[in-house]
């Protein structure tokens, strides 16, 4: 028997899939377990595998095409099955919700009788075509505003040799004034990279909806405050030239970053908490996001229990979801249970910067770029190599005090990473 198999629902925050690929095409035989379609959802492009067996004998949404999840996206049966029936009855069914607010449309039905009385306006919108400036016959077939046809009947110009910037090619007041003897439309010359408008239209990903979803309910229910400071690297950047030459590995600066929140996290647990609307959770667990860029937006992959894991397991470990990020290869579980997040734009020469904090995390950490400047040291001005940082912090749950501590102890650490290589192996 025929049965309609419908857009599943592949993360808590889903509400619309877009078909990415499909595998198979109608007439192929399905296994369970066989991949039938990748799906993008709202965090990555997913593999749809059948849990039914059959011939594939309908395909509802076409590749690169969105629906609501519970959507018919196909429909498996027997070799020839007669599917329509069902396939009637579960569109009809969907409709179904629609048809009550039609029931009052036709009432209104003598509205629709001016309509016909509408006709008189017409005219007056044909009022500007006769002008009164001599043009010739086929300027007048020209689109362009009266304005430019008459600077450009006082000074001599062709209006066919006018290239137009105005709303579908209309010639306007500008071109007229930015107009060059020999420039013709379609020449060489003509600039129509100056004065054509252009634009691109793109469809929002499903990605992109969510992040701009669930950071502007960020942004606009939970109050930030930002908090701003300034550490030394140069003893970081001596141990990690150390560490690499000695152990041949490439730890970079985010992952002494990584360490030394996650140790700090630890020591002020306020700041490792979540706002939940009644209650605040205060994690006894370390669980950093680490912000990563992809075309579509920006993922936040989680180092779990980061506190407990040496400098080069989070190096692979962030190095593998950076990866698996731009191909969208994340699962839900790579990105699900963080309890403290890191935005890093130090390798765009971004110098500071404030973030919006991601939910449900109480606190963001913006990590800017390490900037050579001249240091007081001792008394005295001598090179040096600074890195700004800032906590963006929700008042609801962190206060200034405790926001200060855990960035004066995450200095510290950082400053003194003899310390912070102590509490674990590299």
């Amino acid at each position: 028997m025929a049965e309609i198999i419908r857009m599943p629902k592949m993360s808590d925050t889903m509400t619309e899939g877009v078909v990415a690929k499909w595998h198979k095409k109608v007439g192929d035989s399905i296994k369970p377990g066989d991949v039938v379609a990748e799906i993008e959802t709202d965090k990555a492009t997913m593999e749809f595998e059948s849990y039914q067996e059959g011939t594939l004998l309908y395909i509802g949404i076409e590749e690169g095409k969105g629906a609501p999840v519970d959507s018919v996206l196909a429909v498996l049966g027997k070799p020839g099955e007669d599917y329509k029936a069902l396939l009637d009855q579960a569109q009809s069914a969907a409709a179904a919700p629609v048809t009550p607010p039609q029931a009052p449309i036709p009432a209104p039905a003598p509205v629709a009788a001016p309509a016909k009385s509408a006709p008189a306006p017409a005219p007056v919108s044909a009022a500007p075509a006769p002008v009164v400036v001599p043009v010739s016959s086929d300027d007048a077939r020209l689109k362009a505003s009266p304005l430019a046809r008459r600077i450009a009947n006082e000074k001599g110009i062709d209006l066919r040799q006018v290239m137009g910037s105005g709303d579908h090619g209309r010639i306007v007041k500008r071109d007229i004034e930015w107009f060059k003897p020999g420039q013709f439309v379609g020449s060489a010359v003509a600039p129509s990279g100056l004065t054509k408008e252009s634009f691109d239209v793109t469809n929002v990903s499903q990605m992109r909806k969510t992040i701009a979803r669930r950071l502007s309910e960020s942004m606009f229910t939970a109050p930030h405050f930002y908090l701003t400071i300034s550490i030394d690297m140069e003893p970081v950047m001596s141990a990690r030239e150390s560490i690499n030459a000695v152990t041949g590995s490439k730890v970079s600066f985010n992952d002494f970053v990584i360490k030394a929140a996650a140790a700090a996290l630890r020591q002020h647990p306020k700041v490792n908490s979540s706002w939940l609307g009644d209650t605040i959770r205060t994690n006894h667990h370390v669980n950093i996001g680490v912000a990563v860029a992809v075309e579509e937006g920006l993922l936040v992959p989680v180092v779990r229990f980061a506190d407990t894991k040496t400098l080069r397991q989070i190096n692979a470990e962030v190095k593998s979801y950076a990866a698996k990020a731009k191909d969208k290869k994340l699962q839900p579980s790579d990105w699900e249970g963080n309890t403290f997040t890191i935005s890093n734009l130090g390798m765009y020469g971004i110098e500071d910067f404030t973030a919006i904090i991601n939910p449900p995390d109480a606190c963001i950490l913006a990590v800017g770029g390490i900037i050579p400047k001249p240091v007081v040291k001792n008394g005295q001005v001598v090179p040096g190599n600074e890195m700004k940082v800032t906590l963006s912090c929700d008042h609801r749950v962190v206060d200034g005090a405790s926001g200060a501590e855990f960035l004066r102890t995450f200095k510290g650490l950082l400053e003194n990473p003899v310390v912070l290589l102590g509490e674990a192996a590299i």
